[in-house]
């Protein structure tokens, strides 16, 4: 039976990758560069090479391993086929088959870098014990990761549970980074946050600790844990959009547990109180239990997910 596995986090900067024994338990972990020069031709190859080293280091035996996982930022379907990933220069090839013929026929699964953290968040985070879980990661963009009975939703081609496009605001005027207008990204994310603190300073007159100084969502929220009228507002229209559209997720997978991780997700508790008070009011009455977490595995929940996407053969 395989003792090891590797779990590859693909970001646009870095390369975050690990080595697991096969019950979860951290061996090491370590970072490469991510090197796009050339539409990213040298980034599996240099996966390959990390991976490599790494058995010669601890002398593991190739037998005892039971493969590859990696997350990727983009689409990925059960074949491992990514449609294009426009940060990294790739267009439509099989990332699994290509790794594990760089890695000497090693095994080799890959997911979507959100999908795949949304599973380490099942195996080892806020997750943990649930097997249908909705995961939100809130950062620079909104990722998502839907888990039913155990297993990625992935969708035909690899684009199931892209939270973040979700439509959620008609009299939108901006575009969002994929195209449209009104996506729950533009609102939900850290960007998005302060785009809403931007336009009620602007519409509002009442005084606030927001007016001075940079506006981020952490300041944002730092001033709600102050009582700041203002700022309570911002939280009550972020809340509102991605409680309901939490809600509306909810009629269609019905999770045990919702769990919030990203940057923005260091508010803690408050926030969840915010998301919860949409949620419950707008969510269908077979789903309104459902569990609020935060995130407990930090940048680490794609290199787990990634070790538990190879290990689930």
């Amino acid at each position: 039976m395989s003792k090891y596995c590797f779990g590859v986090d693909l970001g646009g900067t870095t390369v975050k990758m690990g080595l697991f024994t096969t019950d979860g338990t951290v061996v090491d972990k370590w970072e490469i560069p991510t090197r796009k020069k050339n539409n990213g031709e040298q980034i599996l190859p240099d996966i390959a090479a990390s991976v490599s080293a790494k058995i010669a280091e601890t002398k593991i035996d190739r037998t005892d391993i039971a493969g590859v996982g990696i997350g990727v930022p983009g689409p990925v379907d059960q074949a491992g086929v990514i449609y294009k990933a426009a940060n990294l220069g790739w267009g439509v090839f099989n990332v699994a088959e290509t790794l594990s013929s760089l890695c000497g026929g090693l095994t080799v699964k890959a997911g979507n870098d959100a999908n795949v953290a949304a599973l380490g968040e099942m195996w080892k985070g806020g997750g943990q014990g649930h097997r249908d879980l909705v995961a939100v990661t809130l950062g620079t963009g909104v990722g998502g990761g839907i888990i039913i009975n155990g297993e990625i939703l992935t969708g035909a081609t690899g684009a199931g549970g892209e939270i973040g496009h979700i439509h959620v605001e008609d009299q939108e005027t901006d575009t969002c980074g994929c195209g449209n207008r009104g996506c729950l990204e533009q609102y939900a994310s850290a960007t998005g946050i302060v785009r809403l603190a931007g336009r009620r300073l602007a519409q509002d007159t009442k005084d606030s600790v927001l007016r001075s100084g940079e506006i981020t969502a952490k300041t944002v929220f730092d001033a709600v844990k102050a009582g700041d009228e203002l700022a309570m507002e911002i939280a009550e229209q972020f809340g509102e959009y991605l409680g309901k559209a939490l809600a509306s997720i909810a009629c269609v997978v019905n999770p045990e547990i919702i769990v919030i991780g990203g940057g923005v997700s260091k508010a803690g508790p408050v926030l969840l109180e915010y998301v919860r008070k949409y949620y419950v009011p707008y969510a269908f009455h077979g789903s309104r239990n459902a569990e609020f977490a935060l995130a407990t595995l930090g940048n680490d929940a794609g290199i787990y997910g990634a070790a538990k996407l190879v290990m689930e053969d």
